[in-house]
């Protein structure tokens, strides 16, 4: 029996093992000498990334310099991605609340015995630490993506900044916005660039480096802990979770229901990139891009 054989085993079986080879002994006794040489029964522990992007640091410096530069401007500057996906209905949800008897939920998580499947966009404000969550029940595309954007500028741009002609956007590499989604550039420059004059800068984080994105760790954090091992059991359960979920460093949620439906598949030609006022930076080009309201005859 190989070594990684004997780690596996149950205590039953290493004292079975034990007794084949002549040697009497209790499973007590088993565990106790394993745990003296420092033997546990213990999980797997992600420590260990994989080789580096090159143009890793360079990026985030980069990301660094622009949310700055917007700042020190007064512009805004928002992290923005796609929460897991839950399905509504009935079903266990991770984590652990104070009861007196735990809830009863369904065997499995069938999703035709749900209600749908809640599609969390979030929008995080850096400079005012509010977040703004669009929970979808269509398919998370580039144009849902983008008129989440949208919604958020129309409502948060006028209370907190009057006056904004730029915006700073950072992003996933992938996803929804995606780095290369053509959709996802083409949506920005009608809806966000034409359609309310702002100069968008987007700059998308290397892979692999996602956990990284403000929004991961001072939103979606706060906002699973908010829901732990609570069902969802339906669209409104959702968006009353997310409206409370605070912190005591001033974290404030706003939630609203998208019942759009997105479909998937949407093409985006070269001939209409071709028509896009995007220009991208001389860091890292593939990641980072500045779209300008295009000229009226051009729009």
């Amino acid at each position: 029996m190989g070594k990684g054989k004997w780690l596996n085993c149950r205590l039953r079986d290493i004292q079975a093992r034990l007794v084949s080879l002549g040697h009497v002994v209790s499973r007590p006794v088993i565990s106790r000498l394993l745990k003296a040489v420092g033997y546990r029964l213990r999980l797997n522990v992600k420590e260990r990334e994989g080789q580096p992007h090159p143009e890793r640091d360079q990026q985030f410096k980069h990301i660094k310099q622009q949310r700055e530069a917007h700042r020190d401007a007064g512009q805004p500057t928002i992290s923005v991605d796609t929460k897991k996906k839950e399905l509504i209905g009935n079903f266990k949800n991770a984590g652990r609340i104070w009861c007196q008897a735990a809830e009863a939920v369904k065997l499995h998580d069938f999703p035709s015995e749900g209600e749908g499947r809640a599609v969390p966009y979030g929008v995080y404000d850096l400079q005012h630490n509010r977040g703004s969550v669009y929970v979808g029940q269509s398919a998370d595309t580039p144009t849902f993506a983008v008129d989440n954007l949208l919604a958020w500028c129309q409502t948060e741009l006028p209370q907190r900044f009057p006056g904004a002609t730029r915006l700073f956007i950072e992003a996933d590499g992938g996803g929804s916005n995606a780095s290369r989604s053509r959709v996802f550039k083409q949506q920005l420059q009608e809806k966000l660039a034409d359609g309310l004059g702002l100069t968008v800068t987007v700059c998308h984080y290397p892979p692999g480096t996602s956990k990284w994105n403000p929004i991961e760790h001072r939103l979606f954090s706060q906002i699973s802990k908010t829901w732990a091992g609570c069902p969802l059991r339906s669209f409104d359960q959702v968006l009353d979770y997310l409206a409370d979920t605070q912190t005591q460093t001033g974290l404030t949620v706003q939630a609203q229901l998208v019942t759009t439906h997105y479909p998937l598949g949407v093409k985006v030609t070269d001939e209409v990139m071709q028509t896009l006022n995007l220009q991208t930076h001389a860091v890292c080009p593939q990641w980072n891009y500045t779209i300008r309201p295009r000229p009226l005859s051009l729009s």
